[in-house]
């Protein structure tokens, strides 16, 4: 029985699975497309039939990356209660993706060194469920049920945090930290204590 021909979709996004791989892990700097090829076992040229560029190719992991990350994170929202409870599972499944798709938390960590116009495109992408996250914020500490602070400066830190904590390897061993799970579980815990100490009024 002959062997079935791989569809577009099937083949699109095997090259972007290993790009985002790549980036994530390597940089973006570091991985040629000569380098996908080899770890995809293509030609070069396959590559450039589906992303006619590596600028291309970046542009398509970003959008991946952005619409995995709003769909988890909403997910997350959708199921937990309210006030602190949401920040909670905002923190629980950013670490549930480092622990599952390290890559793609590396990627994103990746990106934002990169600089406009990559760094531009994925806040564009992000910029709704950033939105929405420092109302829901600012609501909360409306109703006294968190305390003020400047809603977008506690995103910030906290995404900064939770990418550093779960992506800065090396950084993490000079402070005596292997990237173990439950290393990883501990990190969590003790930014959740450290958001709930300066969220949570005593």
């Amino acid at each position: 029985m002959a062997k079935a021909m791989p569809t577009r979709a099937a083949t699109a996004d095997r090259i972007l699975d290993a790009a985002l791989d790549a980036f994530g892990t390597r940089g973006y700097g570091a991985t040629s497309l000569d380098d996908l090829a080899g770890d995809l076992g293509i030609r070069k040229q396959t590559i450039l039939y589906w992303y006619s560029s590596k600028e291309v190719l970046l542009d398509a992991a970003i959008d991946r990356t952005a619409a995995e990350v709003t769909r988890r994170l909403e997910q997350a929202v959708a199921s937990a209660g309210q006030g602190f409870d949401r920040v909670d599972a905002i923190v629980r499944a950013m670490f549930r993706l480092a622990a599952r798709h390290p890559p793609m938390l590396g990627f994103l960590r990746e990106v934002s060194r990169l600089g406009p116009p990559a760094s531009s495109r994925l806040l564009g992408a992000i910029a709704p469920l950033v939105a929405r996250a420092s109302g829901f914020l600012a609501d909360e500490m409306d109703a006294g049920r968190m305390r003020r602070h400047d809603p977008r400066l506690i995103l910030l830190a906290a995404y900064s945090m939770v990418t550093g904590l779960a992506t800065e390897v090396e950084v993490l061993r000079a402070f005596g930290e292997e990237p173990t799970l439950p290393s990883l579980v501990r990190r969590r815990n003790e930014l959740l204590a450290l958001l709930r100490a300066a969220l949570v009024p005593a």
